[in-house]
């Protein structure tokens, strides 16, 4: 199903076949990864680093990059998080964090509406990024507000844009795999497979199950 989906965005040059048959051997792909399902769900504790820039810059789809020196992990070390693109839940715990007037801590509006309490769905990347062809794997969560938040659709390609909160520790659940990371064919087919992700996670995180429910409760109630 997610293969169909993606076919149209990935690659123009090539059939629909051979999208499929690259996909599947590409050097990115899951298949690499046997192990991978007995993992998710994984839970992650860390904080917001600087990263790249790009995803504001670039591509108008914020990240959060997560910060391998502070990072705790369900299954082991930084390194051992497998590569490709996930969706989960996340909370951004900031000092600044605000109450429910609105406000943070100094009584200052809050215009990130951070409150720290809030769970957000994310579409996660998880590895090196070959479009841009990093050297170093890098975490990046893009918190997707409600529809209803007035951040919803604030950035320039019509997404999330909740400003900066560096610093500020991140509770991650990563519950599901959505595809590979692959490379794209310039930015805008890069967007437009971000955009799908972030669709895809949506819905997939509104599902009434188990795994959900306890997957948002933990990152809603977790205080380390």
């Amino acid at each position: 199903i997610i293969e169909k989906n993606l076919s149209t965005i990935y690659w123009d040059t090539k059939s629909v076949q051979e999208e499929l048959a690259e996909k599947r051997t590409h050097k990115y792909h899951l298949n690499n990864q046997p192990n991978m399902n007995q993992q998710l769900p994984i839970r992650i504790v860390s904080k917001v680093v600087r990263g790249y820039g790009r995803g504001s810059k670039d591509l108008g789809i914020p990240t959060a990059n997560v910060s391998r020196d502070n990072l705790t992990c369900s299954i082991g070390s930084f390194d051992e998080l497998p590569t490709g693109i996930y969706w989960g839940y996340a909370r951004i715990i900031a000092d600044g964090s605000s109450d429910d007037s609105g406000e943070n801590k100094n009584g200052q509006e809050n215009n990130n509406k951070i409150s720290g309490r809030e769970v957000y769905t994310t579409a996660v990347s998880i590895g090196y990024n070959p479009t841009y062809n990093n050297k170093e794997k890098t975490v990046e969560p893009h918190l997707i507000a409600e529809s209803t938040h007035p951040q919803r659709h604030a950035s320039s390609t019509g997404e999330t844009m909740l400003g900066d909160f560096y610093d500020a520790k991140i509770v991650l659940s990563v519950v599901g795999y959505l595809r590979p990371e692959l490379p794209f064919e310039g930015l805008e087919k890069l967007t437009l497979a971000i955009k799908k992700d972030i669709e895809d996670a949506c819905s997939l995180a509104k599902e009434d199950n188990a795994t959900n429910k306890e997957e948002r409760e933990w990152v809603l109630l977790h205080q380390q």
